[in-house]
């Protein structure tokens, strides 16, 4: 067998690799509210994000990506096969060890940012510090910023929205059934936004903003309404506290966007690099964009369910229990901030992260119940750990890549 054989076995294995960590540590941006609420089990999260991340994976996942992500290194460097396979042999590699390391200290970090600092640290090997776009890079490190604060505000006032027309009144449980169409229909005129905005699958239709914005509206009328109908069957009287109850039944169906939504977006921090390794071996050149066949994204959809199955948990707890109590409408208000956030920043040409937008809006409804319900210590360690994300996915890459171009 060809020497460059072993190069793509080798890029296979640190692909899916990468694919298992993004599942690890990034389903807790679907989920962990909806667990930590009580929406969902743990076992039905796993099972739930697992099934949803290959189908966005596969179906709505790019079919394209960048040979380099983000634009943060000049494509130049990839101008020479052997130094471009290597390259990405490290980057996947570097990103995916320190995204394995956050999640073992249970702390959820951008995988995007990883595989964004990994190669960096491959373009600084192979071009130097003159390849590196740092305006591009800026945008990243003000991400660590807009996001979570985006997020924060939205949940915040969404809960607050929540308190004063529903949970504050006598008879919470039928306001909250009255209101329950606005409540979806605000929730699913982002998500359908966000298909048709966000998505690579959005982008290939190429739809107008106003036209756009018309079939949201119209999605939004009719799922809100068909919602209540749907939760009128499953939760026909008060029994308990049936208001939360309203908006678990909401906040399953919030979470399934984000899972869905993941698979499409993220797989691409695996995925990518192992596309530029996979044409490189077959046709010995690669350009600015690679194609990306079907099966690799269902390869690396099966490798973040994977990396859910087996340690999704982790990061899940600490979001879901550890930074503050979550009710079902404060988990709700959660979800609809991080969709909202994500729309909002990408659509303004933002950078942003789920994972950052996640945390803030945990952090936006702990802040709603008053400063004493958010847990600082664990809220300050994650934010060190996503400062720490770029430099030490460099760090590690250019390590890797100085071992790679010993041994070939």
């Amino acid at each position: 067998m060809a020497p460059e054989y072993y190069i793509l076995i080798i890029g296979y294995i640190f692909g899916f690799y990468m694919a298992w960590n993004i599942g690890a540590n990034d389903v807790a941006n679907s989920m962990a509210s909806a667990v930590g609420a009580k929406a969902i089990t743990i076992r039905q999260a796993v099972f739930i994000a697992g099934i949803l991340n290959i189908a966005g994976a596969v179906f709505i996942g790019s079919h394209v990506t960048n040979t380099i992500r983000k634009g943060i290194v000049s494509t130049e460097i990839m101008s020479d096969p052997h130094v471009a396979l290597i390259g990405a042999l490290s980057a996947l590699l570097a990103a995916a060890l320190w995204v394995s390391f956050a999640t073992w200290k249970s702390l959820p970090v951008s995988t995007t940012h990883s595989i964004v600092g990994a190669m960096i640290g491959f373009g600084i090997m192979a071009g130097g510090i003159s390849v590196i776009n740092w305006g591009k890079l800026a945008a990243v490190v003000a991400s660590w910023v807009i996001s979570p604060v985006f997020s924060l505000t939205i949940a915040f006032v969404m809960f607050k929205i929540i308190v004063k027309l529903i949970l504050e009144k006598r008879d919470s449980f039928n306001r909250a059934l009255r209101m329950s169409p606005a409540f979806i229909g605000m929730a699913a005129f982002v998500v359908v936004l966000s298909f048709l905005f966000k998505t690579p699958l959005g982008k290939k239709l190429s739809i107008e903003t106003w036209m756009a914005l018309l079939v949201a509206f119209i999605f939004a009328i009719v799922i809100g309404y068909a919602g209540r109908l749907i939760i009128r069957r499953f939760v026909g009287r008060d029994i308990g506290n049936g208001t939360e109850e309203v908006f678990r039944k909401i906040q399953i169906g919030t979470s399934c966007y984000v899972a869905l939504a993941q698979g499409a977006n993220d797989v691409a921090n695996a995925i990518g690099p192992l596309a530029v390794i996979y044409f490189l071996v077959k046709t010995g050149n690669v350009g600015a964009k690679v194609p990306v066949p079907v099966f690799l994204l269902l390869f690396g959809g099966v490798g973040i369910a994977a990396g859910i199955g087996m340690a999704g948990h982790r990061v899940m707890d600490t979001i879901g229990t550890k930074i503050t109590t979550l009710t079902n409408t404060r988990g709700f208000s959660v979800d609809f901030a991080a969709a909202s956030t994500v729309l909002l920043a990408s659509k303004l040409g933002l950078p942003v992260s789920t994972t950052h937008a996640a945390v803030g809006g945990v952090l936006g409804v702990g802040l709603a119940g008053g400063i004493e319900a958010v847990n600082f210590g664990i809220v300050f360690q994650i934010m060190l750990y996503w400062i720490l994300t770029v430099p030490a996915a460099a760090i590690t890459s250019m390590v890797i890549f100085k071992i790679l171009q010993l041994f070939t």
